[in-house]
């Protein structure tokens, strides 16, 4: 299994595109964007109004993101509204709104730590988002329900060999191919397995990838939240993923001082964090070995070994 490589596309295509899907206003300054480790991003303006488009050859890439912008938007969560989609030949693609601003992992320690309060008032207003009127867990589908009967039947089929037409595919050659370890996996997962019964009781809208690449902000205010890897699951998932990505700022007491202040209780804090710990680490521990990213590997790799049991 070689690096995945973003698609390739070429500049009069997209405009061809964008003028079918937006009509026959100019569109002016496209452009490449960087970030995005699966997608080719592109950002443009028509018709006074600043956009991006994302192409993907990953099958079903973009199929939920016109439900989540819709669910997320009518709940006062900053989500650029989707203004398109459709297929090119092997590729999908997703018009939206661009936020404005910069991502938040290139802002200053002190602006990251100002900012931090709103960034963490945003998180749990898209975790609280009303979910009651769909059902399942795991991969949230373009009609809004999920995938999955229960959280482990998710987890079961997320990390199962098993992963024809996806991204994922191949994945268990990674184990003879690079340097992923499959006894130190095999540990892991076991370990998240005990922690299965502290997660699955709670179901909410889960980003799935909420790190400061993902947040962008004007310097001084968080603008908005742009791509991820929708779910239904514990909420805490999202928060985790934030863990250690500002530096030195405690996230996490961040967080229990906010839900402290609105009277919320978290049952279980400490499994359910753990139990999220080992799964995301799971994840990015074959997606790191598949990018080849060695070092960030075992950086991750000897936290998950060192974690509580």
């Amino acid at each position: 299994m070689t690096a995945y490589e973003k698609p390739i596309i070429d500049p009069e295509e997209i405009e061809q595109i964008l003028t079918a899907q937006l009509g026959t206003s100019p569109i002016t300054e496209l452009m490449p964007m960087t970030g995005g480790n699966l997608s080719r991003v592109f950002s443009f303006q028509h018709g006074g109004r600043d956009a991006v488009i994302k192409f993907s050859d990953l099958a079903g890439a973009y199929d939920t993101e016109r439900f989540v912008s819709e669910l997320l938007s009518r709940h006062g969560v900053p989500f650029p509204r989707c203004l398109g989609q459709g297929q090119v030949k092997e590729l999908s693609y997703s018009i939206l709104e661009r936020v404005p601003g910069a991502m938040l992992i290139d802002c200053t320690d002190e602006q990251k730590k100002a900012q931090l309060p709103e960034l963490i008032r945003i998180l749990a207003q898209m975790n609280e988002v009303p979910v009651d009127t769909t059902h399942g867990y795991g991969w949230i589908k373009p009609d809004g329900n999920g995938t999955s009967p229960a959280w482990m039947a998710h987890i079961e089929s997320f990390y199962a060999e098993d992963q024809t037409g996806s991204f994922w595919e191949g994945w268990y050659d990674l184990f003879e191919t690079t340097f992923l370890e499959k006894d130190i996996f095999d540990e892991c997962y076991a370990r998240l397995l005990h922690y299965v019964p502290f997660n699955e009781p709670h179901r909410h809208f889960v980003h799935g990838d909420f790190h400061p690449w993902n947040v962008m902000s004007s310097g001084e205010r968080i603008t908005g939240i742009i791509d991820g890897n929708y779910v239904y699951g514990d909420y805490l998932l999202d928060l985790e993923t934030l863990v250690g990505t500002l530096g030195e700022l405690d996230v996490v007491a961040a967080y229990q001082q906010h839900v402290q202040e609105k009277g919320i209780v978290i049952p279980n804090f400490e499994e359910r964090m753990l139990g999220a710990s080992y799964f995301k680490g799971l994840d990015a521990m074959r997606f790191y070995a598949k990018m080849g990213w060695e070092d960030a590997y075992q950086g991750l790799r000897n936290t998950l070994i060192n974690l509580a049991r």
